[in-house]
């Protein structure tokens, strides 16, 4: 379990310090667009009050609190599968990944009350209008991980 908590640990401070670094030193608040590499590195300012690709984010403040206890109860479920069904340091990784995003975009609903997403990517004639974060990278990382990963003690 040690493993999950430092791999958590670690994406949650990577994402807080990107986010905090995008918001308010480079003020994409403000600004709302800087091109990296265009079109396939862009930082796009989007405030994600939803679900992803904004689903839901009209819904009011009860939805930004339903989505905070929605990612609490996975990230516990996520901590109470790991030590229950040991599967390996790979599975760790993979929770850690999960646990440590979903914990990182929770800080955003309860500071910004949204999500602060910024990375935007677009490729081969392909113009990608939203935007995500170091956050919903490792969640989507993390939970394939937690599938791939997690063992099948099922009876042939």
């Amino acid at each position: 379990m040690r493993t999950v908590f430092w791999v958590a640990g670690f994406i949650f401070v990577l994402d807080q310090l990107t986010k905090y670094y995008v918001v308010h030193v480079l003020n994409l608040r403000e600004v709302l667009a800087i091109d990296v590499i265009p079109p396939l590195l862009n930082l796009r300012m989007a405030w994600n009050y939803g679900i992803n690709f904004g689903i839901l984010a009209d819904q009011g403040d009860t939805t930004r609190w339903i989505l905070i206890s929605v990612a609490l109860v996975i990230s516990g479920a996520v901590l109470w599968w790991v030590r229950h069904d040991p599967s390996g340091r790979w599975q760790e990784i993979a929770a850690g990944l999960l646990v440590g995003g979903a914990l990182g975009n929770v800080i955003d609903r309860l500071t910004y009350g949204a999500v602060a997403d910024f990375l935007n990517m677009s490729c081969c004639g392909f113009d990608n209008p939203f935007s995500f974060n170091v956050a919903d990278i490792s969640i989507f990382i993390g939970a394939f991980g937690m599938v791939i990963f997690s063992s099948d003690k099922k009876a042939a």
